[in-house]
């Protein structure tokens, strides 16, 4: 019971500090940044293109505590439409932002099967000061 206070206590300290995630992808050696607000759908979030063959969705929910969580899913570009081929889950709040290279979710890597294009991401929480570049 005290632990979901505390959680609940804080979410709501985390959303009034305009809280968001930023994940940084890199393809083709160049990288770009994504970040997101939280959301009270999931459905609703839309996801980017990146280069030819990769699309790149991230759904930050902070409410309600037991549904808060980071997700993010990597599609690749098929001729029927997007397929998923790699979703992460982490818990919302993340353990260990700051002391972590690459944030919270450490260096991930993902390949396109067909043509063999690589896409990394990392990502972290921030605040609407920024996050590290």
């Amino acid at each position: 019971m005290k632990r979901a206070l505390v959680v609940a206590l804080l979410v709501s300290l985390n959303a009034a500090a305009g809280e968001q995630v930023v994940c940084h992808y890199t393809y083709g050696g160049e990288t770009q940044v994504l970040a997101a607000r939280p959301v009270q759908s999931p459905y609703a979030v839309k996801g980017i293109k990146v280069g030819s063959y990769f699309q790149l969705r991230l759904v930050f929910q902070d409410q309600p505590a037991a549904l808060a969580a980071i997700k993010i899913y990597t599609y690749v570009d098929r001729d029927e439409g997007p397929t998923l081929i790699h979703q992460a889950s982490f818990p919302y709040p993340p353990p260990g932002n700051r002391a972590s290279r690459y944030g919270f979710s450490g260096l991930q890597s993902v390949y396109e099967p067909v043509r063999d294009s690589e896409l990394q991401y990392w990502c972290e929480m921030a605040t609407d000061k920024g996050a590290r570049r």
